[in-house]
């Protein structure tokens, strides 16, 4: 059983490694079932701990080369020189090799950046709150003043996500975004977003080309026997790790 996504935009590079969990061939009962990786759930902690033993066996990735945060569905970015674990970011950004970028979601968008030139990667938390405070944006912009990242150097992945189709909000979260990223549903009274156009439109601005973005099609929400969902499972469901990082040669 396949126990993650990788993302083909980034194929070609051999230095790279890529991935997005999914939630099957872990060891954990309902409602955690049955991968979760989320060190902060409430499902038993000897599950996770081997849930994660067999995700970065399977991934070639050492779990104490990691560099993630509690994250706060802000727009903070973390310049990791180290793996560990922070506080307070929804981003992580480092030009180590060997030490990867994590971040974990169920609904939310991961966005994994590579920038070839400088060799250094991103790994991105962008939920609803994130995605509106132009986190995608804050990353390339602190990419560029601790790398010299520029956006033709760089390739993306914006991960499995809640869809369009899936996402239904009330005004209050349908205004915090360009209108070209919503629609309002006359029948339902509600809004749609589009995280993952609103996140690709960031990714755009900073100048990456938009054959270097690979997208993906499924959704948590309507691919929920393959993706946790936090919005389809009401709260108590596992989570994903994405995460990107450079092979030390």
């Amino acid at each position: 059983m396949q126990l993650f996504d990788k993302p083909e935009i980034f194929q070609p590079f051999t230095d790279v490694i890529a991935v997005q969990s999914k939630r099957r061939g872990g060891v954990s009962i309902a409602p955690f079932d049955s991968l979760n990786l989320g060190l902060s759930t409430e499902d038993v902690t000897e599950a996770i701990k081997e849930n994660r033993h067999l995700f970065f066996t399977a991934a070639g990735i050492p779990e104490g080369q990691i560099a993630s945060s509690h994250q706060v569905h802000g727009n903070e970015v973390w310049v990791a020189n180290e793996p560990g674990r922070a506080n307070g970011y929804d981003a992580v950004i480092t030009n180590k090799p060997g030490i990867f970028a994590g971040v974990t979601v169920a609904d939310c968008t991961p966005v994994l950046i590579y920038d070839a030139k400088n060799k250094a990667v991103a790994a991105i938390h962008a939920g609803w709150r994130g995605t509106a405070g132009n986190i995608v944006s804050n990353t390339l912009k602190k990419m560029q003043e601790q790398f010299g990242t520029e956006g033709r150097d760089c390739y993306a992945y914006i991960g499995t996500c809640i869809s369009y189709q899936a996402f239904e909000v009330g005004a209050e979260v349908a205004e915090q975004f360009d209108k070209e990223f919503t629609h309002f549903d006359k029948e339902k009274r509600k809004y749609f977003v589009d995280l993952k156009r609103a996140n690709l439109q960031q990714l755009l601005s900073f100048d990456i080309p938009e054959n270097r973005v690979g997208i993906s099609v499924k959704c948590t929400v309507l691919n929920n026997d393959e993706y946790f969902s936090f919005r389809k499972e009401k709260g108590q469901t596992g989570r994903m790790i994405a995460l990107i990082g450079l092979r030390v040669k």
